[in-house]
C-alpha cells in the first residue's frame, strides 16, 4: 500500500502503526516472556550434548536422562589437569631452531617434539566434574523439557504432575533444583567420573574424540554420604582437586536441593587462578535466589535486542545470546572450547576443552561488542592480564623477543600446549587477541581503559612483533617464516618462507592500532614510530584478479574451515568496502573465490564467519543463507555448534559432531553485523539486510565511539533511526533513507549531510531521532 493509500485511509494507518509499535516496543520483554525463543523438547534429551544448558560462567550443568535416570551433568570452568605438555621443554624449543629445520626440509624432528605429544598426551586437559543421577521410574512418562530463555531456568514436567525447576544461580556459586508434587523420595545419587584405573590407550581420535579419562591417572575420589546430602572429593594431578557438594531437604511434597563445585589449587599451579567461593548454598533459598537469579538477567536482556522476520535466525539469536549470558562473566574464567559443558560421556573433552587462541576465542566474543555486553567481556581480558607473566616467560624462551606473544593453544594459567606449532606457536597470536582490546576501546571509549590497559597490551606486542620480524634488502618487513592456519595442516608445506596475508593482515592491525592509540594519549613519539614500522611491511599478495592469496604465490584453491587469507577484510576491517572500487573489487572478487571452491571442508563456524565476510560486502542475502545454513545444519536440537554437517547432505565433508562453542557466538554477531556496522568511521544503519526484509528493528545495538543505536522498517511506517551516546563526541551516521526530519533531540546538534552522511555531535548522555520523510 503507497503512503498516498494510508492518507486516504487514517484508521487502516492507524491500526497498523499502532500494531507495528506493539511489536517493536520493547522486542525483548515480549518475545522472551511469550516462550518461543525457549529451548522445548517433548522428551528429556537422551545425550550430553543435546542437554538443557544452564551457567553462570564459573558453574554449568546439563539436564538430560541416562539410561532412564535424570541427569543433572556439574561442571565448572575450572577444572583442570595442569601438568605440562612433554616435550615442551626441550632445549630446541625455539623459533630460531624451527625455522633452521623448516629450510634444511628436516621437519619430521619438529612434529615429533611439538605436535605429537598434544595427541598422545591426555593432559594437560579440561575435566569434567561430576552428575547428579535421580531415579524417576515413579513418575511415568515425561510431558516437556524446556529452558526458559528469559529467565535460565530449566524445566521438566511428567504427565503425573511432577515438575522440576533447576537454574545455576547468575552470580553466585550455586546451582538448585526443586521437584514440586512428588509422591516419593526420588533416590538421588552423585556419579563421579571414573578416574580410578590406569589407562593405556587412546581412542582412534583422542583429540577429537576426546580420550579415555582413565588415562589421566587420577586415584577415585571419595564419596561421602550424608542423610541430606552427599560429598564427592577427588585429587588431581600435582596437587589439584575440587569437591563437589550437594545439599536437600524435603518439605511436604517439595524435595529442594543444592549444588555445588569448589576447586582447589596449590601455590605451584595457581598462577592466575582466583581462590575458591565460599557457596553459601546453605544461607539462601530457592525462592530468595532466583529472584535475584531473574533480576539478573533481566538486565541482561535489557541491554539490547532485535527483531528480524527470519524465525530460524531470531531464534538462533536468542539461543546464542543466552548460551553467551551463560558462559561470560567479568570475574570467571573466559570461554573455552565448551565453557562451563565439559563433556560427560566418560572421556576428556573435545580438543582437550582448552583454549585455542587461533579462532576459538576469538569468535567467541565476536558478540558482546556491538550486542552491548561489554562487562562480560572483561573476564576474557582479566584471563591474559592475570597469565601476563607466563606469555613473557614463553616469549622469551621461544621467540627470544620482548614483549608479548601468547601461545595459540593454553592451558587455563597460560602455559603452552604444543600442537601444529604452525598455528598453536604461530608468532601473531597476541596480535589477534589485539583487537579484541582495541575493539573494546574502541566500542567503550574508555580512557582509563585505553590508557591501563589496551595500550600496554598492543605496543608489547607491537614490540614483539617488530623484533621477531626481519628487514630485507629493499627496507620491507617480513617474517622468517609464516603460516596462515590451518593451511596445509601441520606439514612443512604449511610454512612460507614470504609472510602470509593471515599474518601480514594482524601485523598491519597491531602497528597501526599501537599509532592510533599512541597519539590519542598524546605520545607522539610512539605513535610516529609504529606508524614507521608498519609502512616497512609489504602489500597484501594478489592474484591477477585480484583475488586475496594465502601468501605471494599461493593462490586459495583448496576449501578450508579457516579463512584466515580473508582477515584483512573481517574480523580487522584493513580492507573495507567503503574505501571505494578498488577495495570492493578485492572484496567481491575474494568471496566469489571462496563461493566457487566450496564449503567440503567448512566446519560450522566457517558459515557464520562467511555470514560476517558477507555482511561487509553488504551482501544481506548471502549473509543470511549462510546463517541458516548454519543453524539448520550445523547445530545439535539444543542448538549447540557440533562443527560437522549434522544433515549429511553435502553442506561439508566434516559430518562429526565435536560440541564447541565459538560457531554459536560467531553467529550472534554475523546476524548484529548485517543490521549495524561502525567499523569503518562510521554508523551504518541496515548495511546488509536481504530485500525482502521489509520488516525489522533493533534496540541499542553498540556502535564504535560509545554510541548504542536503534533502528525500526516497517512497510507503510516511516523508518527511524535513534542514537544515543554514552561519552558523547561526533559521529559520521549513513542513515538507511535520503530525507529525515528530526524528530526528538536532547543534547544533539546535526550537521547537514553529505554523500548520504549526517553527522552529529552529541554531549554525554545525548540522544538524537531521525525519521524518512
Amino acid at each position: 500500500m503507497s503512503r498516498t493509500g494510508f492518507r486516504r485511509c487514517p484508521v487502516l494507518a492507524f491500526h497498523v502503526l499502532i500494531g507495528w509499535l506493539v511489536l517493536l516496543h520493547p522486542v525483548w520483554s515480549q518475545t522472551l516472556s511469550s516462550g518461543d525463543f525457549d529451548l522445548k523438547f517433548s522428551a528429556l534429551p537422551t545425550r550430553w550434548d543435546e542437554a538443557l544448558p544452564l551457567g553462570n560462567g564459573t558453574l554449568g550443568a546439563l539436564i538430560w536422562q541416562k539410561d532412564g535416570r535424570l541427569r543433572v551433568s556439574l561442571d565448572r570452568a575450572d577444572l583442570w589437569d595442569l601438568r605440562p605438555m612433554k616435550g615442551l621443554d626441550r632445549p630446541e624449543f625455539s623459533f630460531r631452531w624451527v625455522q633452521q629445520q623448516v629450510r634444511k626440509k628436516e621437519y619430521k624432528v619438529v612434529q615429533d617434539y611439538f605436535d605429537a605429544p598434544y595427541d598422545r598426551e591426555p593432559g594437560p586437559t579440561k575435566i569434567p566434574g561430576a552428575a547428579l543421577e535421580f531415579d524417576m521410574a515413579a513418575f511415568g512418562p515425561v510431558e516437556s523439557a524446556r529452558v526458559s530463555v528469559q529467565e535460565a531456568v530449566g524445566e521438566v514436567r511428567w504427565r503425573n504432575g511432577v515438575v522440576l525447576r533447576s537454574f545455576v544461580h547468575a552470580t553466585r556459586p550455586v546451582g538448585w533444583f526443586r521437584f514440586e508434587n512428588l509422591p516419593s523420595d526420588p533416590a538421588i545419587d552423585l556419579i563421579p567420573p571414573i578416574y580410578g584405573k590406569a589407562g593405556k590407550d587412546s581412542v582412534g581420535n583422542a583429540v577429537v574424540e576426546g580420550d579415555n579419562l582413565v588415562r589421566l591417572g587420577y586415584p577415585q575420589g571419595q564419596l561421602v554420604r550424608q542423610k541430606d546430602g552427599i560429598t564427592y572429593r577427588q585429587e588431581g594431578w600435582g596437587g589439584f582437586s575440587y569437591e563437589v557438594r550437594v545439599g536437600w531437604k524435603r518439605q511436604g511434597n517439595v524435595l529442594e536441593g543444592h549444588w555445588t563445585i569448589v576447586s582447589h589449587f596449590p601455590k605451584s599451579l595457581a598462577n592466575g587462578v582466583k581462590s575458591p567461593e565460599k557457596p553459601q548454598a546453605a544461607a539462601a533459598s530457592f525462592t530468595r535466589d532466583l529472584e535475584s537469579h531473574r533480576a539478573w538477567w533481566k538486565t541482561f536482556w535489557s541491554k539490547s535486542d532485535l527483531n528480524v522476520p527470519d524465525p530460524l535466525l531470531r531464534k538462533q539469536w536468542y539461543l546464542e545470546q543466552y548460551k553467551w549470558g551463560s558462559a561470560a562473566r567479568a570475574d570467571a574464567p573466559p570461554i573455552s572450547l565448551q565453557a562451563v559443558w565439559t563433556a560427560d560421556n566418560g572421556r576428556i573433552p573435545p580438543w582437550k576443552g582448552d583454549y585455542h587462541h587461533d579462532l576459538n576465542t576469538q569468535l567467541s566474543y565476536w558478540p558482546c561488542y556491538s550486542g552491548n555486553h561489554l562487562e562480560e567481556g572483561l573476564g576474557y581480558f582479566n584471563h591474559l592480564e592475570e597469565n601476563l607473566p607466563v606469555y613473557r616467560d614463553y616469549t622469551r624462551r621461544y621467540f627470544g623477543t620482548d614483549g608479548i606473544a601468547v601461545p595459540g593453544v593454553t592451558t587455563l594459567t597460560g602455559k603452552e600446549m604444543g600442537g601444529w606449532i604452525q598455528y598453536s606457536l604461530s608468532p601473531t597470536v597476541s596480535a589477534w587477541l589485539a583487537h579484541h582490546y582495541y575493539l573494546h576501546w574502541q566500542y567503550s571509549r574508555d580512557a582509563g581503559f585505553l590508557s591501563r590497559r589496551a595500550y600496554p597490551w598492543v605496543s608489547g606486542v607491537a614490540r614483539h612483533l617488530e623484533q621477531v620480524t626481519v628487514r630485507e634488502e629493499d627496507g620491507r618487513r617480513k617474517l622468517p617464516i609464516s603460516s596462515s592456519p590451518e593451511i596445509n595442516n601441520n606439514k612443512l608445506e604449511a610454512w612460507f618462507l614470504n609472510t602470509t596475508n593471515y599474518d601480514l593482515a594482524l601485523m598491519k592491525f597491531v602497528f597501526s592500532a599501537a599509532a592510533e592509540m599512541a597519539g590519542a594519549l598524546g605520545r607522539a613519539d610512539e605513535a610516529w614510530h609504529w606508524e614507521a614500522i608498519g609502512k616497512e611491511l609489504p602489500d597484501f599478495s594478489l592474484s591477477d584478479r585480484q583475488e586475496l592469496l594465502f601468501a605471494p604465490g599461493a593462490p586459495y584453491n583448496e576449501s578450508h574451515r579457516h579463512f584466515s587469507h580473508l582477515m584483512a577484510i573481517h574480523p580487522l576491517g584493513l580492507i573495507r568496502w567503503e574505501d571505494g572500487e578498488k577495495a570492493q573489487q578485492i572484496i567481491r572478487n575474494s568471496l566469489s573465490l571462496l563461493d566457487r571452491i566450496g564449503p567440503d571442508w567448512w566446519c560450522g563456524y566457517s558459515y557464520a564467519w562467511a555470514a560476517g565476510l558477507k555482511a561487509r560486502a553488504k551482501d544481506g542475502a548471502g549473509a543470511a543463507e549462510a546463517l541458516r545454513t548454519f543453524a539448520r545444519a550445523f547445530c545439535s536440537t539444543n542448538s549447540f555448534h557440533l562443527n560437522g554437517d549434522q544433515t549429511k547432505s553435502g553442506l561439508s565433508r566434516f559430518t562429526y559432531r565435536p560440541f564447541t562453542l565459538e560457531g554459536n557466538f560467531a553467529f550472534a554477531a554475523g546476524l548484529q553485523e548485517m543490521l549495524l556496522q561502525s567499523y569503518a568511521g562510521r554508523i551504518e544503519v541496515f548495511p546488509a539486510v536481504p530485500a525482502d526484509w521489509t520488516s525489522l528493528s533493533f534496540r541499542d545495538l553498540r556502535a564504535e565511539g560509545a554510541f548504542l543505536v536503534s533502528a525500526e522498517r516497517a512497510p507503510g511506517i516511516p523508518d527511524r533511526v535513534t542514537v544515543k551516546s554514552e561519552k558523547g563526541g561526533t559521529a559520521r551516521v549513513k542513515l538507511p533513507f535520503r530525507a529525515y526530519t528530526v524528530k526528538t533531540r536532547q543534547q544533539a546538534e546535526v550537521g547537514p549531510a553529505s554523500d548520504g552522511l549526517v553527522q552529529i555531535t552529541m554531549k554525554p548522555g545525548g540522544s538524537l531521532t531521525l525519521e524518512a520523510r
